[in-house]
């Protein structure tokens, strides 16, 4: 049986405070939890799984022998971030990556996009199109959070993500161009694709902050048929990705 102490310890994780203080986050569903096990630079803490996950998953046991606990599925429920819990939960320590290298090529920077979904699924992109690094403001969603975990499908262990003060960021790197999602910018169907650089999204519903386009070298733009007002950010990233990487 799940200790009562063990059961509130993960419930606590939901707290951006506790996950810093311990150095963790936590992962769900066997997907996400295989793939970090298969990582070079995760590690995990502990696992709770069913016994059938268990069982079925015999080729890791060198990597969590000690530290898994089977779990029955009530006790799953309990521990679980998810409406319908998925046979496993770890928490696993941060990856750990080296430091940021700008020259020589493109990185991704968001502008206090606050939807943990799309903070997920613009890791996903990045990892899909081999963009290796995101500089996030101070206003973004927490990268470690179970929501934003989970819309990365593993790939949080292969993009590197940071908080920076945007403006100072940029003033540092200035020799660095940057690209930025406008509704007013070059077609990037015309536009050719880029080696190094930062691309800029701004936040879901107010943009980029007048103060950081002030700092933007390139202006670029989705050109769209229909009517409506702007794109989903994580959906903009990906298709710019697709032309400019």
């Amino acid at each position: 049986m799940l200790m009562k102490s063990k059961i509130k310890y993960i419930q606590s994780l939901s707290q951006k405070k506790l996950r810093e203080e311990e150095g963790v986050f936590v992962a769900e569903g066997p997907k996400i939890v295989e793939e970090l096990l298969q990582a070079s630079n995760v590690k995990a803490k502990q696992l709770f799984g069913t016994r059938q996950w268990i069982q079925e998953n015999e080729q890791w046991k060198p990597l969590f022998q000690q530290n898994s606990i089977e779990v029955q599925e009530d006790e799953l429920k309990q521990v679980s971030f998810l409406q319908t819990p998925n046979q496993v939960v770890g928490i696993f320590y941060q990856p750990v990556f080296g430091p940021l290298q700008i020259s020589g090529r493109v990185s991704l920077m968001l502008d206090a996009i606050q939807d943990p979904g799309n903070v997920g699924t613009i890791i996903r992109c990045a990892d899909w199109f081999g963009v290796e690094q995101i500089i996030c403001s101070n206003e973004c969603a927490d990268v470690f959070s179970p929501k934003v975990i989970q819309s990365t499908m593993g790939s949080i262990s292969r993009v590197q993500v940071v908080y920076e003060d945007l403006l100072s960021f940029i003033t540092r790197h200035a020799s660095i161009p940057v690209y930025a999602a406008t509704l007013n910018g070059v077609d990037i169907s015309e536009h050719a694709t880029i080696k190094e650089g930062v691309i800029l999204i701004g936040n879901e519903s107010k943009g980029i902050r007048p103060e950081l386009l002030s700092k933007v070298n390139h202006l670029i733009t989705i050109r769209g048929k229909g009517n409506a007002e702007s794109l989903n950010a994580a959906i903009a990233t990906g298709i710019i990705l697709s032309h400019l990487v």
